[in-house]
């Protein structure tokens, strides 16, 4: 199942429902991904943000102060085939 194609608000859903997803942010704002984190948090979800290697610094500290511990970055865009 692709998250990408889902808008800001469905993910926000999801994650305020526990439910916990990975997504290739790349192309996300920071603003929306501050939203997901912080919906992950309330919903006690785990979600994995991938392609995060170009955010500054200064981003990321925002999305995982949003987070509390909800969110985990990669640098890898594409998830890994086993």
């Amino acid at each position: 199942m692709s998250f990408e194609t889902r808008t800001t608000g469905d993910l926000m859903q999801i994650a305020a429902a526990g439910g916990g997803f990975v997504l290739d942010a790349a192309t996300r704002t920071t603003s929306d991904l501050i939203q997901i984190a912080s919906a992950a948090r309330q919903g006690g979800a785990r979600v994995l943000l991938r392609g995060m290697a170009t955010r500054r610094t200064e981003d990321l500290v925002q999305i995982g102060n949003a987070g509390g511990g909800a969110v985990q970055f990669s640098s890898d865009p594409k998830p890994q085939n086993p």
